[in-house]
């Protein structure tokens, strides 16, 4: 039995969630958004068309035109739905857990999961962060800076429950940077999973942020 698209299953739970039943439409829209995505991941969002497009979803142009204005739409729907996913994941992840340093690490492995298991989306939304215009760009920027903020608390967290002093914002870029280009170097034939990975880059991160100067106390 095939495994379910990332798309699909997104689309399935918002549907679930709504208390909707997964539609002949949603289903579609799921397989389009895959078979888009991987044309932006080969040819670049500039480099990619409306007929590349067509050609891989088996769409007809008249049709995709009709329900995807263009492909800046199609772009802001698969950036919408991967971080809104990443989002919905982790805060279900870090329900009930109250110890800062666990929340940081279920951060950073909520991230490195989803990064492994959609490299070509990754690699898109890497790609093609600053490809989105208008309304599109504000929205997904809106979930975005959600995403960023929540890190931000979880840091936040750590450095009140443990009397420490040390930049957020400097701390937060640093794991995103650690994480954002995993898909660059990750080869599953050699790398260890998601959660090994998840597990040592924690290990690097927190020793980092943990060996810094205690709350009023100098080096």
């Amino acid at each position: 039995m095939a495994t379910p698209s990332t798309a699909t299953r997104l689309i399935s739970s918002q549907r679930r969630s709504a208390a909707a039943p997964v539609t002949r439409y949603d289903r579609r829209l799921a397989e389009i958004l895959e078979h888009a995505t991987e044309v932006f991941c080969r040819k670049g969002y500039e480099g990619a068309s409306m007929r590349d497009l067509s050609r891989e979803s088996g769409m007809s142009l008249a049709g995709l035109y009709y329900y995807f204005e263009s492909k800046e739409r199609l772009l802001y729907l698969i950036q919408k739905h991967t971080f809104t996913t990443i989002v919905q994941r982790l805060k279900e992840r870090l329900r009930g857990v109250t110890d800062a340093e666990e929340r940081i690490r279920i951060f950073i492995l909520n991230h490195l999961e989803y990064f492994l298991a959609n490299q070509a989306a990754m690699k898109v939304l890497s790609h093609e962060a600053e490809a989105l215009k208008n309304g599109f760009a504000s929205e997904v920027a809106a979930i975005k800076r959600e995403y960023y903020r929540i890190c931000v608390g979880l840091l936040d967290d750590l450095k009140s429950e443990r009397g420490l002093q040390f930049s957020t914002r400097i701390a937060v870029l640093s794991l995103f940077g650690m994480m954002n280009w995993i898909y660059t170097w990750h080869n599953p034939r050699v790398d260890a999973d998601a959660a090994s990975i998840a597990r040592e880059m924690g290990d690097v991160f927190l020793r980092g942020v943990m060996s810094g100067v205690k709350a009023g106390k100098e080096r």
